[in-house]
């Protein structure tokens, strides 16, 4: 069984060495040694992107294939192995430790069981405190003068480890739960996230990520060989996880490399792009789109102008539909501004955005139309007079259909519209002038005034009688013609 394992790692070393490593449990595995090893170790390849289960429930399990081999010095298990600290070794000796250290790092453990591998688990945790600290700043952490930049080899190694303990299979999500158990069952939205127990490890592996970033000392030239596209893929896919603290990191970190990686802007806004559609046409289900929001609406603030047509393209094809799944209250706030700093870069977009509006405007969802009402009055403020008028027609009728809502929110909604500029007089003087005027007449003479207002609204209902009456006439005439002139007859509206 361990031969087979060591073939599949394509590792070769002498009898000693498999001998050696046969009897570390815990240590990756870098040699082929005999067949009745004691404990079993499984190789986990750095490309993969899920964590193989180990084959023994009580070993951690290591990503080794991204290290170079490391002879060891002595027979005590690596991950117990007394390692120094950064600072108390000479330059020529701190790449090797750092690999000694990410090595360390990129062992795995169950961390839903506390009483296993304790001492294993505490010095990993040691270890990435202090390569969190070296990163951060290598000439501080080692006490030395000049920039002391990471080597190649030692970069490639800490991205395997990072890779190696972030990109794990999710847990599944609580509606997957459900529908295993009861295929109708629908998600219970005031039901706790899951917290991943790993987390106060996995918080210091995203830290150092992160770090490794922000780092003045970072070439991009280089670290884009490590830091790539795939390694951006896997991080959007963890944005469906369900522990906000995890989503919290990975918007940080994916806002930090869009910043400073310009390379893989044009590929990352893609990628968001598929998320979306996926999410909008296929799951409607999706734990990290505000995360996602979050990032795009600092990245939308930053566009130039005039704006390119793929951000256009971006906010009709994604943006937009993303008002149409049902659990749009999660991510409304995001999306809302997303959708202003559209119309605020590009005046010209508000008559598509208003459109979109109506298009996907709920029907009896009442809470949902009070969240469009918001954005609606949002959008209206940073809205030209041109562009208003272009769509006033459909947006009056909504905004009518809202006001007759028997939901008295969609109502109140409906009517705080009205203090829009573009709704109401232009002029706020014009609207004090009336109400005056209109309540001295009331006062001066209210049963003249009660005549003159019920005038008014026979003369409006009267009109409104002559309109339907004149439609019906021309429909009447023009099904006349029709069947005089037969089919080919084009009738023009």
């Amino acid at each position: 069984m361990f031969n087979k394992i060591i073939k599949r790692g394509n590792r070769k070393g002498t009898r000693s060495e498999g001998a050696e490593a046969a009897a570390r449990p815990a240590a990756p595995s870098s040699s082929s040694g005999a067949a009745g090893a004691a404990a079993p170790v499984t190789v986990n390849h750095a490309s993969r992107a899920s964590v193989p289960t180990p084959s023994s429930p009580t070993s951690p399990h290591v990503a080794a294939s991204a290290f170079p081999v490391i002879p060891a010095s002595s027979a005590s298990p690596p991950l117990l192995e007394p390692l120094p600290l950064i600072r108390d070794v000479a330059a020529a000796d701190r790449p090797g430790l750092l690999l000694r250290k990410l090595r360390l790092v990129a062992a795995l453990f169950d961390f839903s069981d506390s009483l296993k591998h304790p001492r294993e688990k505490e010095a990993k945790r040691q270890a990435l405190l202090e390569l969190v600290d070296y990163v951060q700043a290598p000439a501080a952490a080692a006490n030395a003068n000049a920039p002391a930049r990471l080597p190649d080899t030692v970069q490639e190694a800490l991205v395997a480890a990072i890779s190696a303990n972030i990109f794990r299979p999710l847990p599944p999500a609580q509606h997957e739960s459900a529908a295993s158990i009861d295929p109708n069952a629908t998600p219970d939205d005031e039901e706790e996230p899951y917290l991943d127990p790993a987390w106060p490890h996995l918080q210091l592996v995203y830290e150092l990520l992160l770090r490794y970033v922000v780092s003045p000392d970072t070439d991009t030239k280089v670290a884009k060989r490590y830091v790539d596209h795939a390694f951006v893929l896997r991080l959007l896919d963890h944005f469906d996880s369900e522990d906000p603290r995890e989503r919290e990191y990975l918007k940080t970190v994916l806002h930090r490399i869009y910043g400073k990686f310009m390379v893989h802007r044009p590929f990352i806004r893609k990628a968001i792009n598929n998320v979306f559609y996926r999410f909008i046409f296929e799951t409607e289900r999706h734990n990290g789109i505000g995360e996602l929001l979050e990032i795009l609406g600092s990245i939308i603030n930053g566009f130039a102008l005039p704006m390119k047509e793929e951000h256009k393209l971006f906010l009709g094809r994604a943006l937009i539909p993303l008002h149409k799944p049902k659990s749009v209250a999660i991510y409304h706030q995001q999306l809302s501004y997303c959708i202003v700093q559209f119309v605020e870069k590009d005046f010209k977009l508000a008559d598509a955005v208003i459109r979109g509006l109506l298009k996907y405007w709920p029907v009896i969802n009442c809470q949902k139309e009070v969240l469009f009402l918001g954005e609606l009055e949002e959008v209206l403020e940073a809205t030209q007079q041109a562009e208003f008028q272009r769509c006033m027609v459909p947006l009056f009728k909504q905004i009518g259909r809202c006001l007759n809502s028997s939901h008295f929110q969609v109502a109140e909604r409906a009517l705080f519209l009205w203090n829009n500029d573009h709704i109401s007089h232009w002029n706020q003087a014009v609207h004090g002038l009336t109400a005056n005027v209109r309540k001295m007449f009331l006062d001066m003479d209210s049963e003249l005034f009660e005549e003159c207002q019920q005038q008014y609204i026979e003369k409006v209902a009267k009109a409104k009688e002559l309109e339907e009456q004149r439609e019906s006439a021309w429909r009447h005439l023009e099904a006349v013609a029709a069947k005089a002139a037969g089919d080919d007859m084009v009738l023009v509206n």
